[in-house]
């Protein structure tokens, strides 16, 4: 028997305005802004703190034999217990029994002993050139919600576990990755603001030099760039509960830096804002002190990205496998083109008139890489964006795992999850998902290191 009735009319017919103005509050003002806000943080509080202890303080879990022994120095667990019973001024671990627990310190002090110790057919040291500055990686796309944070937060846990010293710089004033990272940042002079004031205000004491030397009207000195005159990157970076991992972070202020950087361009023209960062961290030998430096960069192309892309070796472009991003990626490329050809054009014609050579943006290697990709629904889409995108592609589409979610509402990383919670099988494709991505940017890492190193004639070493 069939229903012949009249189908349910979609919910929006016959809406009443009287009962629909019935449920409206009062009209908003901008008080009640501020009251959200109070509100959103305390929840944003409560909400990153789900992965602390209950000391308020956040920890790495400690790593078991199986994961030592599979995943950080590919040794047999038999013969790590024959090396420990035989050192026993080795990290022993924890537990009973043969399953035995490690921090990641501990696992570190291994990693060293097994490279000067162990078989000399394995690398227990990922490859580090010596006298190679570290690696800048920036990932950025001025698409929201395209899994920056997430890339460069995973990247930075792989590239520890994998025993990297890293910096990671938090550039978006939303500050996802400080609260992944557990960084406690109180105002924008605990960000990367202070770089850039200070990198202005050095460019203005030599402009205000040579005006003194002519007789002209110098630029005012503000309380806020000579304050900056007195920060380093060492002031501002701050130990993460991976230790391997430090943190500049970020929070809301950073924006300021979005209005106040073209107002310093205005009034010295001929300050190459661009340049900011990237002196910071050479003028301050921070490039020594780490392997990799990673920028979780905002989803814009302001001047703290341009910033960001200045001072990358190697960018990555995390992008969906639909249509919008797809198309919003290639705006983003052409936005690229634009700004820095538009910079070189700038400065070239100025070095031009002056003699000097000019100048060119470049990196070491450009990658878009999809990221939750689900292979029953996107593949079709993701071989389109690929052909068209060619060698900037990665070749692994880093799928999105119920692990990912899970660990995620932790405001962990996969890598913090504790394999106990899942099924191993679970957790071992839920891994497989960054470390595959790892593989292929640790690829294009060495790779631009041993050609840096073949360029400038140096010989095979490592630090």
């Amino acid at each position: 028997m069939t229903n012949s009735g009249k189908p349910t009319p979609p919910p929006y017919f016959n809406i009443d305005p009287a009962a629909a103005a019935s449920r409206l509050s009062d009209p908003i003002d901008t008080l009640r802004f501020a009251k959200a806000a109070t509100f959103a943080a305390k929840g944003r509080d409560d909400l990153a703190k789900r992965g602390y202890s209950p000391d308020g303080r956040k920890r790495l879990r400690k790593f078991s034999t199986w994961e030592v022994c599979r995943y950080l120095l590919d040794i047999a667990p038999a013969h790590l217990r024959r090396v420990l019973k035989a050192h026993a001024d080795l990290p022993q671990g924890t537990g009973e029994g043969n399953s035995k627990w490690f921090t990641l310190e501990e696992v570190l002090a291994l990693r060293e002993h097994f490279a000067s110790e162990g078989s000399a057919s394995k690398q227990y040291k990922s490859f580090r050139p010596k006298g190679q500055p570290a690696k800048v990686i920036a990932v950025a796309n001025f698409k929201g919600g395209v899994g920056k944070t997430s890339t460069a937060a995973h990247l930075a846990m792989s590239a520890a576990l994998d025993g990297y010293r890293v910096l990671v710089i938090d550039l978006d004033s939303q500050g996802s990755m400080t609260s992944i990272m557990g960084g406690k940042v109180e105002d924008e002079w605990q960000t990367a603001f202070p770089l850039l004031a200070r990198d202005y205000a050095r460019h203005v004491q030599a402009e205000n030099a040579n005006r003194r030397a002519a007789g002209s009207t110098e630029l005012p000195l503000d309380e806020t760039l000579t304050e900056s005159l007195e920060v380093s990157p060492r002031n501002l970076i701050q130990p993460t509960h991976w230790p391997n991992i430090d943190l500049i972070g970020a929070q809301l202020n950073l924006y300021w830096a979005e209005f106040q950087v073209p107002v310093w361009r205005m009034q010295l023209r001929s300050w190459p804002l661009w340049d900011a960062l990237t002196n910071a961290l050479q003028s301050d030998e921070i490039l020594k002190d780490y392997d990799i430096i990673l920028l979780d960069t905002p989803p814009a192309l302001g001047y703290l990205t341009i910033n960001a892309l200045s001072a990358a070796d190697i960018l990555l472009v995390p992008l969906g496998a639909s249509f919008l991003e797809f198309d919003s990626t290639g705006r983003f490329f052409d936005m690229l083109y634009s700004t820095f050809a538009s910079i070189e054009e700038g400065e070239n014609r100025l070095r031009r008139q002056d003699g000097m050579p000019e100048m060119k943006f470049e990196w070491d290697a450009v990658r878009a890489l999809i990221t939750r990709f689900d292979a029953a629904q996107q593949t079709d889409l993701a071989n389109v964006i690929q052909a068209y995108f060619g060698d900037f592609m990665t070749t692994y589409r880093q799928e999105l795992t119920a692990m990912v979610g899970q660990a995620g509402e932790q405001v962990n990383g996969i890598y913090e999850a504790d394999y106990r919670e899942f099924n191993r099988d679970t957790y071992v494709r839920g891994r497989e998902t960054f470390d595959r991505t790892w593989a292929e940017i640790k690829e294009i890492l060495l790779g631009t290191w041993w050609r840096d190193m073949q360029m400038e004639g140096h010989e095979d070493g490592k630090a």
